[in-house]
């Protein structure tokens, strides 16, 4: 007896796993290939800050909350829980993985007794103190300082850097000598201040239009 067409291709269906319903969604699909790609991994977060290198968290927050500004390749932090005696602004190079730790001055308002550590921060003109929060790097340029370079302040609690003169400059109270004989270095009028063999090393770190965040973990 000779089987309507319409049943043999009903039970060729179902030997290889279809339906022979209409409007049926069932599909014969090809087994999963494992020389096909994977998709992408999620992107990791991001990893916890270099070892040794303080107030990451807030750095990170900073590059973020200025992201159409600033250049996120490389950073400086300056850490001023920690007392002048201590290396204490972290040139942080994200690409390469490094991190370089000087010397730097704080205000002579931030530290009135010169007792080699930060008290207080200001954004006041005619305070002498330093300011926290972050910096953007800009243009150098040859002053009463010698080579130094301008920073903006993008924060409420540093905007006024640029009236300020707030720079990166070198100094003389800011070499090894005086901290050999002193214990600490001298204060600047709220300037970043650096020896003067570690100047060129910052300037042509950063460059411009990169942060260095001003802080302190307590206070």
């Amino acid at each position: 007896m000779l089987f309507d067409r319409r049943d043999m291709i009903a039970g060729l269906l179902a030997v290889l796993g279809g339906s022979s319903m209409p409007g049926s969604a069932s599909m014969l699909r090809p087994a999963p290939d494992s020389r096909l790609p994977l998709p992408p991994a999620a992107v990791a977060p991001q990893a916890a800050g270099p070892p040794g290198v303080p107030l990451w968290d807030q750095a990170m927050a900073a590059l973020e909350r200025h992201a159409g500004t600033l250049l996120a390749d490389r950073l400086a932090i300056a850490d001023f829980t920690a007392g002048s005696a201590r290396p204490r602004f972290h040139l942080v190079d994200r690409e390469a993985g490094s991190v370089t730790a000087l010397h730097v001055t704080h205000g002579s308002g931030s530290d009135p007794g010169h007792t080699g550590l930060l008290h207080r921060f200001s954004n006041q003109p005619g305070s002498n103190a330093t300011s926290a929060g972050a910096f953007v790097t800009r243009n150098p340029y040859h002053g009463r300082h010698g080579l130094s370079q301008r920073l903006e302040g993008l924060d409420p609690t540093n905007n006024l850097a640029l009236d300020r003169a707030i720079v990166v400059h070198a100094a003389w109270y800011a070499e090894a000598d005086v901290l050999a004989q002193t214990g600490k270095l001298g204060r600047s009028q709220g300037c970043f201040a650096f020896a003067q063999a570690d100047l060129a090393r910052v300037m042509d770190f950063l460059g411009e239009g990169r942060l260095i965040y001003s802080g302190r973990s307590v206070g």
